[in-house]
Formats: C-alpha cells, sequence, structure tokens
C-alpha cells in the first residue's frame, strides 16, 4: 500500500512534519499541498520551498482545488491549476468536493482535461464516496471514501464495477482513528480493496493538520 497525504498545515508551523514527508517518500503517492483552500492569492515561500524538497526526495506534489460540488466555474478551477503549477511546481492536482453523480461527468472530464493541458501528470478526484462509474475513467487516483473512523467501519461494501480496476487507482481517507489503529485502518482499506490510503486520529475541522502516525519515526 501507498499513502496519499492531505498535508493541511502551514510548513512554518511543523516544519518537521514537512521534512518527514520528505524522509517517506518511497512509502507515499503523494502529498496535497492546500495553502489556502488552494494555491492562494500569491506565491507563499514556505510553501515553495516545502514542495522544492519534496519533488527533490521524489514525491509528487498535488495542488489542492475546491470545485464545489460542480458549482465553481471551470475558470476558476483552471486558474487554480495554473497557480499550483507556476508558483509551487506541482506534479498534479487534486480535485476536492467533487459531485459524485454521472450529471457532473462532463463538467468534471472538463476539468480533468484542463488539469492535464496544465501539467497535471497526477490527477485526483475525490468526491468522498463511490461515484458514478464514469468518474473512474477521469482521474487517475478516486477518493471513494472521506469521513471518521465510526463511518468507516460502518460503510457498505464497494460497487461491484470496482473489482474491473486495480487498488491503485482508489483511495480512502480516514480521519479520528484511534492513535493506536491506524495502521489497521491501513490494512482494512487494503481489504476493501483501496491500493492508498491515509489514516489519521485528527478530528474536525482539520484533521489532516499533523502527521500520520504511520510516518513518525516513534510509531
Amino acid at each position: 500500500m501507498t499513502m496519499l497525504v492531505p498535508m493541511y498545515v502551514h510548513p512554518a508551523v511543523d516544519r518537521a512534519a514537512w521534512q518527514a514527508l520528505a524522509a517517506s517518500a518511497p512509502l507515499l503517492y503523494g502529498v496535497v499541498l492546500n495553502v489556502d483552500d488552494g494555491p492562494g492569492a500569491a506565491p507563499d515561500p514556505a510553501f515553495v520551498a516545502a514542495a522544492r524538497e519534496l519533488r527533490a526526495a521524489g514525491v509528487p506534489v498535488l495542488g489542492y482545488t475546491d470545485t464545489d460540488y460542480g458549482r465553481r466555474p471551470a475558470r476558476e478551477v483552471a486558474r487554480d491549476f495554473e497557480r499550483h503549477r507556476d508558483w509551487y511546481g506541482t506534479d498534479g492536482f487534486f480535485l476536492d468536493q467533487v459531485a459524485p453523480d454521472a450529471a457532473g461527468l462532463r463538467h468534471y472530464r472538463r476539468l480533468t482535461r484542463a488539469a492535464r493541458s496544465r501539467g497535471g501528470r497526477t490527477v485526483v478526484l475525490n468526491p468522498g464516496v463511490h461515484p458514478a462509474p464514469g468518474y473512474a475513467s477521469l482521474g487517475d487516483l478516486l477518493i471513494t471514501f472521506e469521513g471518521d473512523w465510526d463511518s468507516y467501519r460502518a460503510a457498505p461494501a464497494a460497487p461491484k464495477w470496482t473489482r474491473d480496476l486495480p487498488p491503485g487507482r482508489f483511495c480512502h481517507l480516514v480521519h479520528g482513528v484511534p492513535r493506536g489503529l491506524c495502521r489497521l485502518a491501513g490494512r482494512t482499506a487494503e481489504l476493501r480493496g483501496a491500493g492508498v490510503h491515509c489514516a489519521v486520529p485528527g478530528h474536525n475541522p482539520n484533521p489532516w493538520s499533523a502527521l500520520p502516525p504511520a510516518l513518525r519515526k516513534d510509531s
């Protein structure tokens, strides 16, 4: 298994966490870089340096972009892609709050094409649930679960269409995991057909503000 880590903490606040990510390169699918619910209004030197360090270590850096479940205009999303690319040298893009229904496929096909045309070698779509099957043909990775540990344990089985794709195309993001059970959450993701995951003990409003325990040297 590999890990996709949303690292939603400023490098100046937790420099050690960003350094630990660079040191964990072989374990990582990528790191989501989120300056301010997107690339921000201007380049942030601390994030520029952190992204450079990750790329030098061989860790793909994915720029966070909120799509607001299809309500955000495509031109605004494309502008985020361009800023992530130009300011932080991102390798790809993480599209958050993706609408999961089939009616949104045309819009998200347009967005993924815009991402590819702006240097997105890796495009991750995060509906947070299993979407309509057509979404599997758009991105490289689908987040088919994002939520807390209690919800994860009670989540229904994956739909049959997911069995036709390799586990490396699916990811589960689980927060609120009891600290001693984060590795169990990773094994659970694997058993449920997701070859990529991230499990953290943090809770809302920002559970992704600390390094996953699996990447800590003292874990």
